[in-house]
């Protein structure tokens, strides 16, 4: 048996091979997991644009070449069937949902299980976020629906990340943007990305912000068509805001040149989120900004937050009523705004890299690849 795995040159992303490698035997208390579909979407160029900062490349890492050159493995979400097992907790042919590599076959060690979830203890993965660790065991997620695979590959993680943003931004009082009965302005750049989709339609529900969308300008109308937005805007068209308007940032694309341009204009800019880089051709540094510094934001910190504020049984039940609620808002929307498209094989998952990594095609698509 051999392992496919896609491999990105960490400092050239436009750069990808294909290896196929000889599957080493399994370790007692170990499982190999066949990768069946994932979701690829600009969140996944945001784990690439970060791999060294934020931890990424250490998930699935890979060896170096003999030249030194930096190879990595993107971490992709999506779905699983155990083909072997030397675990007696786990069961040849269960199906799992979680954090696998771009590749055909995952090997876990598993720790920490319960009838919903495991973790995977390999060594190398101690020091990583427990978040990003955890897999759901299909039989007992509460987040799960057989007829909706996909749109929990694709939508699920950024659901999360989505109503952490919003949580995070409100537990703040939006950063005193919507005192005295002022209306703050949530600028949301990459405003037809997946992940600012789903942020948007969290803060739509909130009457005292304006959720304005940032877009490219072939992008206006799809950003439009959402319902989810107060209004969208072309990049270039930030003039139609008030200078004065009280304002937070919230920062998909990670444009250099574009967070200059809002932070220069906006005199009452009161939070810069940075959350993701969909423009890694821009991307850019934070030094000499005028207003607040940029801030990333770290999802797992407002996790371990809310667990302590609320109790994870507490902060479970909300996140799952969050995740159903939006499914539901996604299947239903015409027109729609989710389209899945498959893709099978090596040259179609590299083609499908290729076309998020460039920002190409239509923002309703959604991308479930497989080896």
């Amino acid at each position: 048996m051999t392992t496919t795995c896609l491999q990105v040159r960490q400092d050239q992303l436009a750069t990808t091979r294909t290896v196929d490698a000889p599957d080493a035997p399994l370790a007692p208390g170990q499982v190999r997991v066949r990768v069946d579909h994932f979701a690829f979407t600009a969140n996944n160029i945001t784990y690439a644009a970060f791999g060294a900062a934020m931890q990424y490349w250490q998930f699935y890492p890979v060896a170096p070449d003999a030249d030194g050159t930096a190879w990595g493995c993107i971490p992709v979400w999506g779905f699983g069937r155990v083909v072997q097992s030397l675990h007696p907790g786990v069961a040849v042919g269960e199906r799992l949902y979680g954090y696998w590599p771009m590749a055909s076959h995952a090997v876990l060690s598993p720790v920490k299980l319960s009838a919903a979830a495991l973790s995977d203890g390999a060594p190398h993965r101690a020091g990583l976020h427990a978040v990003y660790n955890q897999v759901q065991r299909v039989s007992a997620d509460p987040f799960y629906t057989a007829d909706s695979e996909a749109a929990q590959a694709l939508l699920r993680p950024l659901l999360l990340t989505a109503w952490l943003i919003d949580d995070f931004l409100a537990d703040n009082g939006f950063f005193g943007t919507t005192d005295a009965g002022a209306r703050g302005l949530m600028l949301l750049s990459s405003a037809s990305s997946k992940t600012a989709i789903a942020t948007a339609a969290q803060l739509a529900k909130r009457p005292e912000v304006e959720v304005i969308g940032l877009t490219s300008a072939g992008n206006v109308a799809f950003c439009q068509s959402l319902g989810i937005y107060s209004r969208v805007l072309a990049y270039d068209g930030l003039d139609a805001l008030p200078a004065d308007a009280p304002a937070v940032y919230v920062d998909f694309a990670g444009s250099g040149p574009l967070r200059l341009a809002i932070h220069s204009r906006f005199s009452r800019l009161a939070y810069s989120c940075s959350i993701g880089g969909t423009h890694v051709d821009q991307l850019g540094g934070a030094r000499d900004l005028p207003g607040p510094k940029p801030t990333l934001f770290f999802a797992p910190a407002q996790v371990k937050k809310r667990h302590a504020d609320w109790g994870a049984a507490t902060f479970d039940q909300r996140l799952v009523g969050a995740w159903h609620s939006y499914r539901q808002q996604v299947a239903a929307a015409n027109p729609p705004w989710l389209v899945v498209q498959q893709h099978r094989g090596a040259a179609a998952v590299q083609a499908a890299y290729a076309e998020v990594l460039a920002g190409r095609g239509d923002p309703r698509l959604g991308h479930m690849l497989g080896f």
